[in-house]
């Protein structure tokens, strides 16, 4: 949004932070978007607490310790998701709480053992750790848009889309949407928790996002990408499944995504943006597969593309 003058309203580059304010805990640091978020993070001088599973894995610490302003300001904690109590060290003292891990994955055997529980159970051990430190101002939840736009409602012109609404639990355990369901779940379980012991919470819920890589591992939405141009799911090459916004909008990259999550933490007129960010997008415009490809032939040593973040995106 912009003011009569012109300047940004929400600017979260102009955020008038001290230096207390500016003590940040990142959990699930080594993943694709908490890298970015950690890496913007030290760029803009916050002190970063980041969490990790196993300190010991190169793969998980070595990308941020190279980050610009890592020896300086970079913390690394271990912590695990179902280990209560094992995010109060690295949350203790900060001021704001960037809660990102939660297990990505379309498919499970066990789905309550590998996705449903982590994603539910760890975040309200994060949330819980919170709650403990009265220096915690705001917690910004990493949710996804599947936890807003299944539920077999048909999304047609006359139907109004609001913060109420939600993906439902039983429509995506019934399509064995497993993913889905984990996300739903742990949304609506951190809202409740969040409310009853007086949190403030927003909630980003982010949509397919692709870009520059800065750990060393592929992770999922890649994946996708660099299977399409490999020919590795030549079924899916000429088909039109990836659903974006209508009209198109210019989609922000892994960058910008993070950025927005920095401006929530920043900005304390963004209050209760969380439900408004559940706001998903009409889904009725695709984008051809081989189209994808061409672009990723062309643009992946520097990719720097990805789909619309939700509605939180369009409201900074």
């Amino acid at each position: 949004m912009a003011t009569s003058d012109g300047d940004s309203e929400f600017d979260c580059e102009r955020a008038n932070l001290n230096a207390s304010q500016k003590v940040v805990c990142v959990t699930g640091a080594s993943g694709y978007v908490a890298s970015w978020l950690v890496k913007l993070l030290l760029q803009r001088g916050y002190t970063v607490r980041a969490t990790v599973r196993d300190l010991s894995d190169p793969k998980k610490t070595d990308h941020l310790r190279a980050l610009d302003g890592a020896t300086e300001r970079l913390h690394l904690f271990k912590a695990d998701l179902l280990d209560e109590g094992s995010f109060d060290t690295a949350i203790e003292g900060c001021h704001g709480v960037f809660h990102t891990a939660s297990p990505c994955q379309a498919t499970a055997t066990d789905p309550k053992t590998e996705l449903i529980d982590p994603a539910v159970k760890g975040t309200l051990n994060v949330l819980r750790s919170c709650s403990k430190y009265p220096s915690v101002k705001r917690i910004v939840v990493t949710s996804s848009i599947n936890a807003v736009t299944h539920n077999g409602k048909p999304l047609n012109s006359d139907v109004v889309v609001d913060e109420m609404w939600f993906s439902s639990p039983e429509f995506c355990e019934q399509s064995q949407l497993w993913y889905h369901l984990s996300k739903t779940l742990t949304e609506e379980a951190a809202w409740k928790f969040s409310k009853e012991n007086g949190l403030d919470m927003v909630v980003i819920n982010p949509g397919f996002v692709i870009g520059p890589l800065l750990q060393p591992t592929l992770n999922a939405t890649s994946s996708i990408i660099l299977n399409l141009i490999n020919d590795s799911t030549p079924s899916q090459k000429n088909s039109k499944t990836l659903a974006w916004s209508s009209p198109p909008l210019p989609p922000p990259s892994v960058a910008t995504s993070s950025l927005l999550r920095i401006c929530l933490l920043s900005q304390p007129q963004l209050t209760n943006l969380g439900e408004l960010s559940s706001l998903p997008l009409t889904l009725n415009y695709s984008i051809n597969m081989k189209h994808l490809i061409n672009f990723g032939k062309v643009n992946l040593g520097d990719m720097v593309w990805c789909s619309p973040v939700g509605c939180s995106s369009l409201l900074v």
